[in-house]
Order: structure tokens, then C-alpha cells, then sequence
């Protein structure tokens, strides 16, 4: 219900913009071809409750309705979305096995099955959702604080300027392969949470925590401080940047990523009511930090998956001038924050979790407060602060996994009977 009233209020706010919320893409996508990959993905993870038959029936089902409204959009000459014609399919498969969960289901079995039906749903909704939330926060916040978070990134050494020449130089090669990565991070969460999920068919009963909940809590948490803290990045405050977009009418200056902003008092300034105000924290950090995390687990090769992900995040976030470095620096801090409150929550919120959760949203609380009225002793102190920084985030993480060992099981091995000399 409380899901279900978040939805009802996005919807309201975006119709008063004059643009379709959350429910009404939804809707639209039962008939007009939306963005393939959210929707298989979330019926991926739905199929994690059906047997291996009731899945290949389910996708054989979906690209089945799929090539159908392909051949009557195909015949009705209908306007396709960006080129994309699959999804649909995947929709109504979700939507059916909800049905059938109702009306054929009992019990413990109609349980899991609308939960798996639940968790594929959410994830498309969170989509939609933050689609939304992007709309807001250029509608309702005109003036960005990328001055001061500019000026404070000078404590780091205004890493997107190094980063974003070392793409430019590396161009074509790194742009492709970072492209792929930031835009498929739900792609790999997916994959991630799929193995998490790998025994809900046999066991009857989904984990306690997964990876779905921490990118869920971290999409619904994190618009919430763009719109405190409203900043649209270096490749658009500061000009078109290597890839040729960007805020050309509206930035500064044409600086990024040749030459770095000036250290000057920095104030708010005006932006068009488009872009996005979607750089504090970094969500893309904060979700690679997550898929990271929950892969730990996970067997060698997605170990590795995780870690490149990760790092193949953090360079395109920089790289392509889409966030500061101060940006990542609290997307690793909200995102280990948030994490750790949802485990304490599944696991009980013993001294060390309540301690966690509370220094790293101080932590969180701190970066912001700094970047806001501190920019220019940042800017200026760079040996003091940037070490500082570095030092703050590194705190939680050392925080995050000194609570997670605490609570890892130990397993004492079983005592050994001693031997006894048996009596002549």
C-alpha cells in the first residue's frame, strides 16, 4: 500500500507537469513498444519462483505476444519508441501469472508466486519511477549547485577533468566499452540477483535479503537528495565535453575536461528545466557499490564481474563528465549506509548495525553540509581536505565490513573423540 501511495503521488506530480507519470507508462507499455530490457529483466527474476518448464513456457510466451504486436505495429505502420520493439510481451507474462496466482493459487504457493511477480514488477516500476523523479527535479529545482560542488572537488583533484582527457584520448575503444557498462548496471544487477535468487523454486521461499531490495531502497532514497542538493554534472555545467553533449546554451563555460574550473566564491546558478538534477549523490556509484557487495558471495567468475563493474562504473561516471568526484564519494557512503540499515533490519539491530547505520549517515550528512558551506576551504586546502575525505569514506567501508565479519556464522569444527588404549 505504501508502494502503491508513493505511485499515486509521483503520477499526480508529473500530471501537473504535463507529462505521464509512473502509472501511465506503465499502462502504455501493455500496447506501445517501451525499453526491452527492464521488463524481461524483471520477468527474469519472476521466473525464479516457476519450475525450469513454467519458465521456458513463460519466455516462450512473452517473445510469442512480442512478435505479434511486432507484425500488427509492423501492418499498422506504428511509431515505434526510440527504435525498441520487444517488452510488451514480458509485461503481460508478469501480468498473467499475477492472474493465475489469484485465481488458481493457494496458500504458501500463491504467496511466493505473487512475490515473484511483485519483485519482477518493481523492478520495472523502479524505472519508471525514476524517470519521474528526473522530471521533478528539473521542473521544481531551476537553480544547481554545481559551483560548489566544482569548487569543492578541487580537494581531489577534479578527477572527471583527469579522467574525462584520459577517455578523450582513449576514444573510441574506452568510450564503447564504458558506454556498455554504465548503461547495462541493471543488466548486471539482474544477473547478480538471479544467483541470489537461484534456489526461490526449490526451497519455496525467497532470501531474507537480496540485491533487488538494496538498488530498490537506493532508487527510492536518492532522488529525495537531488532535490536538496540539485546538480547536473561537469559535462553540463562546464560545456559540451568530449562527447559533444551537454548543457552548450546553459553551461559556465567550455572547460570540461581540457581545463579545470577556476577557484572562485561560488554561488547558484540558473539551468534549463530539462536536465536532470541527478549528480548528488552518485547512483551509479551507489549501485555498482551494491552489486559489488552482494556479489562477494557469489562464485569466482561473478567476483570478477563485480569488481569490473565497479571500477568500469566509477571511470565512466568521470569519464563521460557526468558527475565530481565529491559525487562518488557519497554514493559509497549512501549506498554501504543504506545496506547496512537493510541488513540489520533482516538480521535484528544488534549495538554494531545501529552504530553503523548512524556514523555513516553522519558521515553522508557531513559530505553534504561541507560541499555546501565549505567549498572554498576545501578548494583551497586541498592536502588537508582531500585526505580527509578520502579518510571519511574509507571509515564506513572498514565500518561495513567489520560489522559484516562480526556477523558472518562461525562454523567450530566438531570436536574429535580421543583416543583410549584399550586394556590388555
Amino acid at each position: 500500500m505504501v508502494a502503491l501511495g508513493f505511485l499515486i503521488t509521483l503520477e499526480i506530480a508529473a500530471r501537473r507537469y504535463g507529462q505521464p507519470g509512473p502509472i501511465a507508462n506503465q499502462v502504455k507499455a501493455l500496447i506501445f513498444a517501451p525499453k526491452p530490457g527492464p521488463l524481461y529483466g524483471g520477468m527474469a527474476l519472476m521466473m525464479t519462483v516457476l519450475p525450469w518448464r513454467q519458465r521456458f513456457i513463460a519466455a516462450g510466451a512473452a517473445i510469442g505476444i512480442d512478435l505479434a504486436f511486432l507484425l500488427a505495429r509492423w501492418a499498422c505502420d506504428a511509431k515505434m519508441n526510440d527504435g525498441h520493439s520487444f517488452g510488451t510481451g514480458a509485461l503481460w507474462v508478469m501480468l498473467g501469472y499475477a492472474v493465475i496466482a489469484v485465481t488458481r493459487r493457494t496458500g504458501r504457493e500463491r504467496v511466493v508466486l505473487l512475490k515473484g511477480v511483485g519483485l519482477g514488477l518493481l523492478l520495472v516500476a523502479g524505472r519508471k519511477t525514476g524517470d519521474t523523479w528526473l522530471l521533478i527535479t528539473s521542473k521544481t529545482r531551476p537553480a544547481v549547485l554545481d559551483q560548489y560542488v566544482a569548487t569543492a572537488d578541487h580537494a581531489l583533484g577534479n578527477p572527471s577533468w583527469l579522467v574525462g582527457r584520459i577517455v578523450k584520448a582513449t576514444s573510441p575503444i574506452s568510450t564503447h566499452l564504458l558506454h556498455l557498462v554504465y548503461g547495462q548496471l541493471a543488466a548486471a544487477a539482474v544477473v547478480v540477483a538471479l544467483y541470489q535468487l537461484r534456489n526461490v523454486a526449490v526451497e519455496r521461499r525467497f532470501p531474507s535479503h537480496h540485491l533487488v531490495r538494496t538498488f530498490l531502497v537506493i532508487g527510492l532514497l536518492g532522488p529525495g537528495v537531488y532535490m536538496l542538493f540539485p546538480v547536473v554534472g561537469p559535462v553540463f555545467a562546464y560545456g559540451p565535453g568530449a562527447s559533444g553533449t551537454g548543457g552548450v546554451h546553459w553551461a559556465m563555460a567550455n572547460l570540461w575536461p581540457d581545463m579545470p574550473p577556476p577557484i572562485n566564491t561560488p554561488h547558484p546558478i540558473p539551468y534549463d528545466e530539462i536536465t536532470p538534477r541527478n549528480c548528488m549523490p552518485s547512483l551509479h556509484t551507489a549501485w555498482a557499490v551494491a552489486i559489488f557487495v552482494h556479489s562477494r558471495g557469489a562464485p569466482r567468475v561473478l567476483r570478477f564481474a563485480g569488481t569490473f563493474w565497479l571500477i568500469a562504473t566509477l571511470a565512466a561516471t568521470l569519464g563521460f563528465g557526468y558527475h565530481y568526484g565529491v559525487d562518488l564519494v557519497a554514493g559509497v557512503v549512501f549506498a554501504l549506509t543504506i545496506e547496512a540499515a537493510l541488513r540489520s533490519l533482516d538480521r535484528g539491530w544488534d549495538r554494531p548495525g545501529i552504530q553503523l547505520v548512524i556514523y555513516g549517515a553522519t558521515v553522508f550528512a557531513a559530505l553534504l553540509v561541507s560541499y555546501r558551506w565549505l567549498p572554498m576551504e576545501m578548494a583551497r586546502n586541498p592536502g588537508i581536505f582531500g585526505p580527509l575525505l578520502i579518510l571519511a569514506m574509507t571509515s564506513v567501508v572498514y565500518g561495513y565490513a567489520r560489522t559484516a565479519k562480526l556477523r558472518e556464522p562461525t562454523v567450530t569444527p566438531a570436536r574429535q573423540p580421543e583416543l583410549q588404549l584399550e586394556s590388555l
